[in-house]
């Protein structure tokens, strides 16, 4: 899954990493160390311009909210809940099938966090002992520290209790396609821990390498078969993955201390 990411690039340089044709100045997000489901966040997407001259799409950094509401929706409140699609069902369910086949996008991210549970504490589990696990944080990222450019999908939703005129009249949401975490070794393993991101969770942010990303912005494509095909998992050996701080388990924290690396997971949360 994808529950928690970090996202410290500045529009200027997404702007060139994905031929950004038009973002708004007072869009612009401040670095963000731990990402978290509700949070506004930047995704890139191809769309016409409203009241331009013409209708092609243009190459957009839009500011969305982490936390897909489909359009159909009575009130905003499942947002939380919708932060991941599963890519291999993605086509089928309400929620996201019409986006999937007309409003896709991709998020931005230096890499994404996630957590695993120390031996000590599932030992402690098994033996009937309740223990609240305490799980150690990895951050995966591209081991060449390119983008890591997670496929994600966009919608609109109208709240009907507002003016047309009101600025939160018109809320757009997203959320992140998953796939299955690798099983092959990591590009970068740590010292001591996971040697493959399935150790980690048995999922992963879909990860798109440049070479699909026209096609998948492209609104154009319509067709679901099609459009599947885009899903394949990337190449493996591509990332890495390392242990940082517990102190990102906390959504208050928020720095480039969050993403130091460790020498090795912290003291209780042996991998």
């Amino acid at each position: 899954m994808c529950g928690r990411y970090a996202a410290s690039r500045r529009p200027e340089d997404l702007a060139g990493i994905f031929e950004i044709e038009k973002w708004d100045v007072e869009e612009t997000l401040a670095p963000d160390y731990n990402v978290a489901p509700t949070k506004e966040v930047y995704a890139v997407l191809d769309r016409p311009v409203k009241d331009a001259d013409s209708p092609r799409p243009v190459r957009q950094l839009r500011k969305l909210k982490w936390g897909l509401v489909p359009s159909w929706a009575k009130t905003p409140e499942g947002g939380a809940r919708m932060i991941n699609a599963r890519a291999e069902t993605v086509h089928e369910k309400p929620s996201y099938r019409r986006a999937f086949t007309s409003r896709r996008c991709i998020i931005p991210a230096d890499g994404y966090y996630e957590w695993v549970t120390g031996t000590a504490e599932r030992d402690l589990e098994d033996e009937g002992k309740k223990k609240r696990p305490r799980k150690q944080p990895y951050f995966v990222t591209p081991a060449d520290g390119s983008v890591f450019a997670m496929a994600g999908l966009y919608e609109f939703w109208r709240d009907r209790t507002l003016p047309d005129e009101h600025p939160l009249a018109w809320w757009v949401t997203c959320s992140v396609i998953t796939t299955e975490a690798e099983t092959t070794p990591l590009a970068v393993a740590p010292d001591e821990g996971p040697r493959a991101l399935a150790d980690i969770h048995p999922r992963m942010p879909l990860m798109l390498t440049p070479d699909r990303w026209d096609s998948w912005l492209d609104p154009a494509d319509t067709d679901p078969d099609a459009l599947r095909d885009l899903l394949a998992p990337p190449p493996t050996g591509l990332m890495r993955a390392f242990p940082v701080s517990t102190a990102v388990s906390n959504v208050r924290n928020n720095g480039p201390e969050l993403l130091k690396e460790l020498e090795g997971p912290e003291e209780g949360t042996l991998f």
